[in-house]
């Protein structure tokens, strides 16, 4: 081998080195920098007053990486259940406004108990639900005018094509729980950093 081919084979084996290094560092940082990200957006947001976006930033956001949430949208997403599957249901949701097993399954399962846990500690939040990454619902606090949210702007914006980002609804009298509330809604974030689902948590415009 010459030398020339020697020094080539050595900087190869080193860019793949120092870019596998980088890599693994990117995958362990992606969680904190979309967080980081996240709290920016919130930070810049025009729709949120003062005390809002703290409680955004202080008590929401950190519900964006809870494990348990995670792992059960991760589940539902493994299921890959299929669009027109998902549509269908929708329409029996919405015929029936609400009154299906479904809902009452969804009312109970681990995610909802694990939003009950959450939100207890949060009187501002009225209303809350999880999402996966079609936008079919995996769990909620309590009843929704629809089980399919992935052609709206919650899920859209939130999931955002995996990346992640942040969806500031208006204030306005919600159809479920008849309140006067603001919606928000963030992803759902893995450990390595990878957007999982969606969640959409309705804030209290009294409280």
């Amino acid at each position: 081998m010459t030398r020339t081919h020697q020094l080539f084979t050595l900087t190869i084996t080193l860019f793949f080195c120092v870019f596998i290094s980088q890599a693994s560092a990117y995958a362990q940082e992606g969680q904190a920098a979309l967080l980081e990200r996240l709290t920016a957006d919130i930070a810049a947001s025009t729709q949120l007053n003062d005390t809002s976006k703290e409680l955004v930033k202080s008590k929401l956001l950190p519900i964006t990486v809870n494990p348990i949430l995670v792992a059960e949208v991760k589940a539902q997403n493994n299921k890959k259940v299929s669009l027109e599957t998902i549509k269908k249901v929708d329409d029996e949701w919405k015929a029936k406004e609400g009154d299906v097993p479904l809902l009452e399954e969804l009312k109970a399962n681990t995610t909802a108990k694990e939003l009950n846990r959450l939100i207890k500690g949060i009187p501002e939040v009225v209303e809350c639900f999880v999402m996966d990454n079609q936008g079919a619902n995996v769990g909620q606090y309590n009843d929704t005018s629809d089980y399919w949210q992935g052609d709206e702007p919650k899920w859209a914006k939130s999931f955002n094509g995996g990346k992640g980002g942040v969806e500031i609804g208006k204030k306005e009298i919600d159809q479920s729980t008849a309140l006067a509330q603001q919606q928000i809604s963030l992803p759902l974030i893995d450990a390595d950093g990878a957007v999982v689902g969606a969640i959409t948590l309705g804030i209290s415009v009294a409280k």
